[in-house]
């Protein structure tokens, strides 16, 4: 049998298009000794893989071309050399973008049974616990605190959100268009959200920040960050999870006026992190979440493309703001 894979043919030195991207056709690999052989289902695509193509995300490797485009899968594993893995478990792999990959046993994560095998990838994968995290532990909201989101309708936003709000939070979401503001409050129980594409987003945004910020958790830096630091309350923390502004570009702006003086005035705690630092407490996460979902407190979102072929366009797409909550590529049933 055949392998299906997409290929990095050249790295991109501004926007990304589908030219940097080729399919090719390989032999079919066979697993060795303590190796699976997992057959992709489901893909997933995120801001962080353009920034690992950007070479501006230090956990992951020097970019380079030649090489089959990475990513995080949900598979079936069709052949197995490897103790207590059978064929036919589900798994979540570092498959990347193909049909067929083979990993060692310890490179692949059995998925709990019950509901949609791709929440793996979103809800219940790094970018759910990229919210988790990143809200709680360098957030510590508290009831009655106003809480930003930007890019508040992406695959770590919009749970965000809804997780300020069971902790009992004020949230603005920020979005790209009309439509995403009016799925934020009307779906998933945001206070108010501002479109950042409006004309008039610098007063809307002023307002619906009117009593100051506490978390501002940003995903995109640039101007939404700059407003926010100037909305900031004495004590708040700024969480930095990522910066997709700034990621589909050969020319990164500078980041926002008023840094460190804006910091230190107001004794702000603005703080980065990376999901793979709480690798530990994973489950503690999950567990927390998933009982969230079953009781309906939190609603995960995925908008999908069907086909390995697709996952080019889907990748761009996402990069411009198409989606709306997890981006998924669906390769096979």
């Amino acid at each position: 049998m055949q392998n299906r894979q997409i290929v990095i043919v050249s790295l991109p030195t501004d926007k990304l298009d589908a030219s940097h991207f080729d399919m090719r056709t390989v032999p079919m690999p066979e697993p060795g000794d303590g190796e699976v052989l997992c057959r992709t289902l489901a893909l997933t695509v995120g801001a962080g893989q353009r920034a690992g193509l950007q070479g501006s995300a230090s956990y992951a490797a020097a970019p380079k071309s030649g090489v089959v485009m990475g990513g995080t899968a949900v598979a079936r594993i069709d052949a197995s050399n490897a103790d207590g893995l059978d064929v036919g478990t589900l798994v979540t792999c570092p498959s990347g973008w193909q049909d067929y990959a083979v990993h060692k046993a310890g490179a692949v994560h059995v998925v709990e049974a019950g509901g949609d095998p791709a929440h793996n990838l979103g809800v219940y994968g790094t970018n759910g616990l990229t919210a988790y995290f990143g809200l709680f532990d360098l957030g510590e909201p508290k009831a009655g605190q106003n809480v930003v989101v930007s890019a508040a309708a992406g695959s770590v936003g919009h749970i965000v959100g809804q997780m300020a709000k069971i902790a009992g939070c004020r949230v603005v979401g920020v979005a790209g268009s009309d439509e995403k503001c009016h799925l934020l409050t009307d779906d998933l129980g945001f206070d108010t959200a501002v479109n950042y594409k409006s004309p008039d987003f610098r007063q809307e945004f002023r307002d619906a920040c009117s009593d100051g910020i506490d978390i501002y958790f940003d995903n995109t830096g640039g101007e939404v960050l700059g407003g926010a630091l100037r909305r900031m309350k004495p004590h708040g923390r700024i969480v930095c999870c990522g910066v997709v502004s700034q990621y589909d570009t050969g020319n990164p702006a500078p980041g926002p006026r008023g840094i460190p003086g804006l910091l230190v005035n107001n004794r702000i705690r603005m703080e980065g992190f990376l999901v793979f630092d709480y690798a530990d407490r994973y489950g503690e996460a999950r567990t927390k979440m998933r009982e969230w979902v079953e009781s309906g407190k939190l609603k995960p979102l995925q908008d999908e493309f069907h086909g390995l072929e697709e996952a080019p366009r889907a990748f761009i797409d996402m990069l411009a703001g198409g989606n709306v909550g997890t981006r998924i590529i669906r390769v096979a049933e």
